[in-house]
């Protein structure tokens, strides 16, 4: 077995999940579908039996680092490290890249976002031992999920016939579609969801880095000598705000050339809205979900998330999201879900941080 390391991205801010989600107790922290624990521990404990907690690293913010060590005591402190400022998801695995490149130049990365949900662990460790092997041998692997409906909200992968036993060559990537181009991707059979779910080398991501990506090389590069040291923090806060914002996607998977996918099916979500949350939420005859001990006269498909001790009476309603916490009520059609961090851009603008 090579070595692996598992990378969880835990920056986010979950602004889809405001009013729940917050600055400082963002989505991550959440235990968004009732399991019993939050999405970065559910994360962390799917992760494969074998791989041990020194080998996790956890990328997450300033504002909530105390909070991620608190929720996962299993993982070393050195091993969760803060970025000073969001800037997308390339400088967050570039970071991680550099941390892995110290010791284990050539050791897998499992690169994952923790606020995904995975309903089949066992057919999740399976594909990760794939992607380990596949990104061994020096490529850019990505799990694509396969699609169940004409989404708009992802992007796709087209693949490419299958190279090797459950892994295919990725012939492009291609943006969130239309729900006309979606229904073609979805018929033609040969799409799937691009999942934000990486396995490469450190050594091979920031080759590609160096290549396409100089200037935020060069930024780490300057980070990278200070790892490991006492001036490892003052470094990061120096140098790591000033780094181009850009995602993995864009910045490197989208250009690259030999890229694999390995097509995927685990029950996976993304969690991206109270939308998804409802779809995955046990639900009463006429749709309505965590609305058991409230009061529902000709209510339908809808979802109920306040504290334990308030009756919500839903009549004549439908297709609504309500979400109350002690500062602030949500309202909202299902439907317009993705549109919650709205509120927050306006929270915002009125200087409403603590709200945030």
């Amino acid at each position: 077995m090579h070595q692996v390391f598992a990378v969880i991205m835990a920056g986010g801010v979950g602004a889809r999940f405001w009013p729940a989600s917050r600055t400082r107790r963002p989505k991550q922290l959440l235990d968004i579908t009732d399991s019993g624990e939050t999405m970065i521990a559910a994360t962390v404990a799917r992760l494969p039996a074998d791989l041990p907690p020194e080998r996790v690293l956890v990328i997450t913010s300033e504002a909530i680092r105390d909070a991620v060590i608190a929720e996962l005591p299993r993982v070393p402190p050195q091993n969760i490290i803060a970025e000073p400022a969001g800037r997308n998801t390339a400088p967050c695995i570039g970071l991680a890249a550099m941390h892995v490149r110290r010791t284990h130049p050539e050791a897998v990365m499992a690169v994952m976002p923790a606020d995904h949900l995975i309903a089949d662990v066992p057919a999740f460790r399976t594909a990760f031992d794939t992607g380990v092997r596949a990104a061994a041998a020096g490529r850019l692997v990505t799990f694509g999920i396969r699609p169940t409906s004409p989404e708009t909200g992802f992007g796709y992968i087209e693949l490419n016939d299958e190279s090797e036993e459950g892994v295919c060559d990725v012939r492009r990537f291609v943006e969130k579609p239309s729900r006309e181009v979606a229904q073609q991707y979805l018929e033609s059979g040969n799409f799937v969801w691009n999942s934000g779910m990486f396995f490469f080398t450190a050594q091979a991501i920031l080759t590609e880095m160096q290549a396409r990506l100089p200037a935020l090389y060069e930024g780490l590069e300057t980070i990278a000598a200070s790892l490991g040291t006492p001036a490892e923090s003052a470094a990061l806060r120096q140098h790591f705000p000033r780094l181009p914002a850009i995602s993995i996607d864009y910045g490197i998977m989208e250009g690259a050339t030999g890229i694999q996918c390995i097509p995927v099916d685990f029950g996976w979500s993304d969690m991206g809205s109270f939308e998804a949350a409802w779809e995955l939420s046990p639900k009463d005859a006429q749709g309505n979900a965590r609305a058991d001990d409230h009061i529902v006269v000709d209510a339908e498909d809808c979802l109920v998330r306040v504290p334990k001790d308030k009756m919500v009476a839903l009549i004549g309603v439908e297709n609504l999201v309500i979400v109350d916490t002690e500062d602030a009520l949500l309202i909202c059609r299902k439907d317009r879900s993705q549109d919650v961090r709205l509120a927050v851009d306006a929270l915002k603008q009125r200087g409403r941080n603590d709200l945030c």
